[in-house]
């Protein structure tokens, strides 16, 4: 019988999780300065690998070495991401970074999109991002464009190791795997940060900042590439810079202009019609459990 997470339609999932995605950063930023960017994705991922290894229990010696290469580059990939993104937001507004490292995605859905009318998605939203951003607007912090378009890089990557290894791994076992390695990738730099300045205040905040990022999202994307393209997840992925602009609306006050409002018509349009079109249509390979 299927759980609840695999009878959520995949759209709903994405949301869900870019939500999470967004809410966990504004938390992360309040770390910044008592453990350091570096040491707040280290502390975030840490705690988020434990929670995986507890909920998933893999039996990592039931795997190839063949088999844990993916997996594993995902964890590279996922650290780095993570690394880029908080370096970003450091340094930009959060809708602003957003919008950059979406790039990446965009790029998947382009690339990937079989058809030539399913690029008129990728494209839509592309004019969707370009006016939630105003890049005519305001000066540039080139080292903050920098570290988003790095975010994006890793973005793109995540999206397709993520589908792969959630056609190869049953449940969380994927993400059991990567997880670890993400957060033994980030303590290169972060633990030198953050020690000496943990405290409970700092542990609590990190394990709330963990479950919405990454435990939440990166549990809710890998259900949703099982069931969606690269294309059409690439392309729904326009929604996040949407939720960022909103959520700034909400939680700061900052009112958005006409064509903010334009931008998230086109987003919201483009990431509907790209799930609609984009599910997969190849049966899956069967997942089983390892066995010993």
């Amino acid at each position: 019988m299927a759980s609840p997470i695999e009878r959520a339609p995949a759209w709903s999932l994405a949301v869900v999780a870019m939500l999470s995605v967004q809410v966990g950063a504004a938390i992360s930023v309040y770390l910044f300065d008592d453990i350091g960017i570096a040491g707040t994705a280290w502390l975030r991922l840490t705690f988020g690998a434990i929670a995986f290894v507890l909920i998933a229990r893999p039996r990592y010696w039931t795997w190839s070495l063949r088999e844990l290469r993916a997996p594993v580059l995902l964890g590279v990939v996922s650290a780095v991401m993570t690394l880029a993104f908080l370096e970003a937001i450091d340094r930009l507004p959060l809708g602003t970074a957003v919008a950059i490292e979406f790039l990446g995605p965009l790029t998947v859905a382009a690339i990937s999109s079989g058809r030539v009318r399913r690029l008129a998605w990728p494209a839509l939203a592309l004019v969707g991002v370009v006016l939630l951003t105003e890049p005519w607007v305001g000066s540039a912090n080139l080292a903050g464009i920098a570290f988003a378009a790095l975010a994006g890089v890793g973005w793109a990557l995540y999206i397709v190791i993520t589908q792969h290894v959630g056609d190869r791994f049953a449940g969380l076992d994927g993400l059991a795997i990567s997880l670890p390695v993400a957060a033994l990738v980030a303590a290169t730099v972060g633990l030198p940060q953050a020690w000496g300045h943990i405290d409970l205040q700092v542990v609590a905040i990190a394990l709330g900042a963990a479950l919405l990022l990454p435990v939440i999202p990166w549990t809710f994307e890998l259900y949703a590439l099982r069931r969606l393209t690269k294309a059409a997840f690439g392309t729904l992925m326009a929604l996040e810079p949407a939720i960022a602009l909103v959520i700034g609306a909400i939680v700061l006050h900052q009112s958005p202009h006409l064509p903010q409002l334009l931008g998230i018509a086109c987003v919201v349009v483009a990431g509907a019609a790209a799930e609609r079109t984009g599910r997969r249509d190849a049966e899956l390979p069967h997942l089983e459990t390892p066995t010993t």
